[in-house]
């Protein structure tokens, strides 16, 4: 499964599209390169370094020596990339999982990663920043960047449905029941607990959004990443729940100047985009109204860079629903 996972962080595709986000590739920039005074003449450990964009920007920061290490081939890339940009000296590269490869320094005074997934966690790449953590960061040691916190909200979205969804064939709609004329409705529930990666504008949400998880990655534990957690939604205005909205902001706390950044359906395009849990049933709601329920997150027990989510919810007298879904790897 590792394996797997390396080779697709292989295709330059993904780290293109990651280093075109200017909001997560210029917030990163900003957090680093304008605050030299925590990067002069220290030690860096950039986790996942992919193309090497964040060694550099902390090199150019002022740092002594920088390590990168990603368990990828585009590592091999990397290394020409830090080679053409004068960063020889001052990085270096190393191909391997953290857990099993023995680094150049025993301790670093700053840990560097962008480590975040579709809903914060897929990927589960968090578990090795806090090993990371544990094992290689000095006392009062940095990390960038470190907090990031998980917000949900209920959307409607009848018209988005018919537009993003119903375009396609294959669907998590009516059109399973007439497939080339042969039903395939059994597959409706299925489809369902797909949950779609995709932006949504702000005029389909209609609640007000609900904190529901906060991560302090300087104090945090793998423990931590499996959670359960209430949600209380307000409808801000009359209206139907066709699905529940999730999204992250990140935050650079240790930074003279804070830089944050969100994913939200508020703010500019991220390739994070938003995702989105539709339930089977829709939710009538009127403004001021409470939408309730629980939200379980767990890695997936067969492939733990998979997630198990689960959402039971209930809009005012109506009955209880649960629905479990699963965002996974797609193979290409």
């Amino acid at each position: 499964m590792f394996n797997s996972y390396a080779d697709s962080y292989a295709h330059f595709g993904i780290h293109e599209e990651m280093l075109k986000d200017s909001v997560r590739t210029g917030s990163y920039r900003s957090a680093i390169i304008n605050n030299p005074h925590l990067f002069q003449g220290k030690t860096v450990l950039d986790v996942g370094c992919g193309t090497g964009i964040l060694s550099m920007f902390a090199a150019k920061a002022g740092a002594k020596h920088v390590v990168g290490i990603d368990m990828s081939n585009i590592i091999d890339q990397a290394q020409k990339i830090i080679e053409a940009n004068g960063f020889k000296d001052k990085i270096t590269l190393v191909k391997g999982k953290l857990e099993e490869t023995e680094l150049p320094f025993p301790e670093f005074d700053i840990i560097i990663s962008e480590w975040m997934g579709y809903f914060l966690l897929y990927e589960s790449m968090l578990d090795t920043v806090l090993l990371a953590r544990d094992k290689y960061l000095k006392k009062d040691g940095l990390i960038f960047p470190d907090t990031a916190t998980l917000y949900l909200a209920a959307i409607e979205d009848q018209d988005y449905k018919e537009e993003k969804i119903n375009c396609d064939f294959f669907v998590r709609s009516h059109l399973w029941d007439n497939v080339y004329g042969f039903d395939y409705s059994c597959i409706k529930d299925i489809a369902l607990r797909e949950p779609l990666v995709d932006t949504v504008e702000m005029k389909a949400v209609v609640t007000d959004p609900c904190l529901i998880k906060h991560i302090d990655l300087l104090t945090a534990k793998k423990e931590d990443l499996t959670f359960d957690v209430p949600f209380s939604l307000t409808a801000s205005r009359n209206d139907y729940i066709h699905a529940f909205l999730a999204w992250f902001d990140i935050s650079f706390e240790c930074t003279h100047k804070k830089v944050k950044f969100s994913t939200g359906p508020h703010s500019q395009y991220t390739h994070w985009k938003q995702t989105v849990f539709y339930t089977p049933t829709t939710m009538v709601v009127s403004e001021g109204d409470k939408v309730t329920g629980r939200l379980t997150c767990a890695p997936n027990a067969r492939n733990n860079r998979d997630l198990d989510i689960e959402i039971t919810y209930q809009a005012g007298a109506e009955a209880s629903n649960t629905i479990h879904y699963k965002i996974y790897e797609r193979p290409c």
